[in-house]
Formats: structure tokens, C-alpha cells, sequence
């Protein structure tokens, strides 16, 4: 990377530092609230390449381990192995949840936007958005269900049998709308900073 992706890597960074730690990470949609903590990810793997990708997402993930074990909800034992809440215990794959979905949200974004940029600027930015969001939400969710099923269909107090309908429900109530609001707002940023800023994208 020279100079100039250095300084906007670390203006991505920051801005998902920012987002991570304060309410301006989430956009409340009446019925949910929308994350955006993932956006700087996917502007990263758009205009940094998949490098940058990779790097803001694996910042994204170890973010999450750090709030997960300093801040701690009741199923934030998924997202760090250094807590116990009410007896659930993390563990090596919650590591594997907070950060490889994580670094796969620059992954996808970036071989989306790849694949789509020769047709159009603007589609390729609104896919990559949403491909990179709906990443996020269905393998975190989706590793959970597998690694630690029991655990938060228990704490969730669900049955383990009606957990999978559960989770599907989570990704329509709130995987969907994110992906639509990121996919607004990348197209946005992206199309400003090519404009605006003249950057040179991957």
C-alpha cells in the first residue's frame, strides 16, 4: 500500500473504532436497530482491495472479542472465551465467530464488487454492500447455531428444536434491514469518495 491507502486505512480504522464503542454504530429502524459497524470493511475492500479488506475486518473482529469480554450481555460468551455468563463458557470458537465472519465481509465485498464493477459502478457498490452485510449476519449467526447451539437456544430460552426457526428470524427481522442500509450507504460514501476525493479504487 502507498501513502495515501495507508492514511485512508487508518481513517477507516478509526471510524470503525467509533462506531464500535458509541451509539453512532447503530441506526434504529423503529422495529430494529441496524448496525453499521461493518461498513468501513466493506468501503475498505472496495477501494483498498482485498488487503484492506481483510485488515478492517479482522480490527472488526478483535473489537468485538474486546467488548464482548468488557462489556458483556448474556450471550456474549459466543464472541469472547474469556467470560462465563451464567455458567455458559466461551471458548477457542468464539474466537472463530467474532473475527473470521468478520475478515470474510471484506472477502465477498471485495470479489463482489470485482465481479460487478465492468457493468457498473453504482450496481457493484449496492451488491458488494449487501453481499458484505448479509456475510456478517448469516455466518456469525450461522456458527453460533453450530458451535454453540445449546448454549444460546438455553440462555435464549428457546427450545434447541425451534432454535434454527429462531435464528432465520433474526436474519429477516435484522440481517435484511442492515443489508439495505448498507447497501445505500456504501453506494453513498463510495460514489462521494470516487467523485469527490478522486480515489483510485482496487
Amino acid at each position: 500500500m502507498n501513502t495515501k491507502s495507508l492514511t485512508f486505512l487508518g481513517v477507516l480504522l478509526a471510524m470503525e473504532i467509533i462506531l464500535s464503542f458509541t451509539p453512532l454504530g447503530f441506526i434504529p429502524l423503529g422495529f430494529t436497530n441496524a448496525t453499521t459497524v461493518h461498513i468501513p470493511v466493506i468501503i475498505g475492500a472496495i477501494v483498498l482491495g482485498l488487503k484492506g479488506g481483510i485488515i478492517l475486518g479482522g480490527a472488526f473482529g478483535i473489537m468485538s472479542v474486546i467488548i464482548a469480554t468488557t462489556r458483556p450481555t448474556l450471550t456474549s460468551f459466543v464472541f469472547s472465551p474469556f467470560i462465563t455468563i451464567g455458567g455458559m463458557h466461551g471458548n477457542i470458537f468464539s474466537l472463530f465467530i467474532a473475527i473470521v465472519p468478520r475478515i470474510m465481509i471484506g472477502v465477498t465485498a471485495y470479489y463482489t464488487y470485482k465481479l460487478l464493477k465492468s457493468k457498473s459502478d453504482k450496481l457493484a457498490y449496492v451488491v458488494a454492500g449487501v453481499v458484505g452485510s448479509l456475510t456478517n449476519t448469516i455466518l456469525v449467526l450461522g456458527s453460533i447455531y453450530l458451535f454453540f447451539g445449546k448454549e444460546f437456544a438455553q440462555v435464549n430460552q428457546v427450545e434447541i428444536g425451534a432454535l434454527f426457526g429462531v435464528i432465520m428470524g433474526i436474519i429477516g427481522v435484522n440481517g435484511v434491514p442492515e443489508a439495505i442500509v448498507a447497501g445505500v450507504l456504501v453506494t453513498t460514501i463510495c460514489t462521494v469518495l470516487k467523485s469527490a476525493f478522486k480515489l483510485k479504487f482496487s
